[in-house]
């Protein structure tokens, strides 16, 4: 099947530039995506987010034409692809693993997709468009050099240059910056923000590094067996999860579970194995909530208290007041995190940022102290 290019292009006013509906892909008795409906907005930076096999790489695989649903549609910017080969689409990939060739050198591998167009554009439109690419990645003068002479960051940079030089409409990021440092990883991430609002085009990420798309994306969508359990935007991921699955996965958070015991307008109350009772607010994104179901009241660290244990500083700023020691401290730079062991709830994780420990001093490990929280600093969520 040939496909129009300019059908899609000419399309642009109204639709998504990637949408899939009702896309299930089986591989023999396996279901690698189960009945998935989404779309990505023109211009997004979207991020595919979840542990392996949760269908995360097959939706990128799908996108780029590498593989085919099984049921179901897949549009970009309006025009299904369904048998369209993967030079036929309007996509481009950059790989975790880069996939430069190493007997051509910077200038030459950035060309490459140029140069197999037919007709292929002049010489002197490709030098020029090579040299464009290589300044807006930030390697002017490196064209010259040999893939093998270049560090991890300038390869991803070239990496993306080749795929950016056919200006697709949607550039697909397979976990592009694994290979990298956790400092260089950093940089990248802002890099990659910085040149996706320059050249105003869609990019898709597929990574399980949850910082990452945290720290990208416009939207994310989270995954769990082939199946969306929750998009949102980074912050409502983070701050309102749908159920207990995202709020484990997207940050850090501490767990009490139970079940339901009462209900109101605010408020769920949930009570533990141990008959102590919690209270959260319910997400904006859960389903709801009845008495006797098992839920959790779930607690950002960063949102918890503590202090010394013969302070009364805890009980009159929370709700919750509860007595621990503390059983490990891990120095972050910016923040010092505790494990402090608890009567009845185990383990409490909390993170106290560098202000407060300037101030107050940090708490040496077997040291008693004084932890809460307030109640609307908690979140109810279903166990599903």
């Amino acid at each position: 099947m040939e496909l129009n290019v300019s059908m899609i292009n000419s399309d642009k006013s109204g639709s998504p530039d990637i949408q899939f509906d009702q896309v299930t892909k089986r591989y023999g008795d396996v279901v690698a995506l189960d009945n998935v409906s989404l779309s990505v907005e023109r211009g997004e930076f979207f991020s595919f987010l979840g542990p392996s096999g949760c269908g995360k790489t097959t939706s990128l695989r799908l996108i780029a034409g590498f593989e085919q649903p099984t049921q179901g549609n897949v549009q970009i910017g309006g025009v299904s692809v369904i048998g369209v080969p993967p030079h036929r689409r309007p996509v481009n990939m950059v790989f975790q693993h880069y996939a430069l060739f190493p007997h051509m050198n910077v200038s030459d591998n950035i060309g490459y997709g140029l140069r197999q167009r037919s007709p292929k554009p002049p010489k002197s439109e490709t030098y020029r468009q090579v040299d464009e690419l290589l300044e807006m990645v930030q390697m002017s003068g490196y064209g010259k050099r040999r893939i093998w002479e270049l560090s991890g960051g300038q390869q991803q940079r070239v990496a993306l240059a080749r795929a950016l030089i056919n200006k697709p409409t949607v550039l697909l990021l397979d976990e592009p910056l694994a290979a990298l440092d956790r400092k260089l990883r950093r940089d990248m991430q802002i890099e990659l923000q910085t040149l996706q609002r320059d050249v105003g085009i869609t990019f898709i990420l597929v990574t399980h590094d949850q910082e990452e798309a945290l720290s990208m994306s416009d939207r994310i969508c989270i995954m769990r067996e082939g199946c969306v359990v929750q998009m949102g935007s980074p912050r409502d991921l983070y701050d309102q999860p749908s159920n207990l699955y995202v709020a484990d996965f997207v940050g850090k958070s501490n767990f009490i579970t139970g079940s339901v015991t009462n209900i109101n307008g605010r408020y769920v109350t949930v009570e533990d194995a141990n008959g102590r009772t919690f209270v959260g607010a319910p997400s904006a994104s859960a389903s709801g909530f009845s008495v006797g179901v098992a839920a959790s009241i779930a607690i950002r660290p960063e949102l918890i208290v503590v202090s010394s244990h013969n302070s009364c500083a805890v009980d009159m700023a929370t709700d919750v007041a509860l007595n621990g020691r503390i059983k490990n401290r891990i120095f972050l730079g910016e923040h010092t995190e505790y494990l402090i062991e608890t009567d009845g709830l185990g383990d409490i994780l909390v993170l106290s940022p560098k202000h407060i420990e300037s101030k107050r001093g940090a708490f040496e490990p077997g040291e008693a102290v004084a932890l809460g929280w307030k109640n609307a600093a908690a979140l109810a969520l279903e166990d599903s």
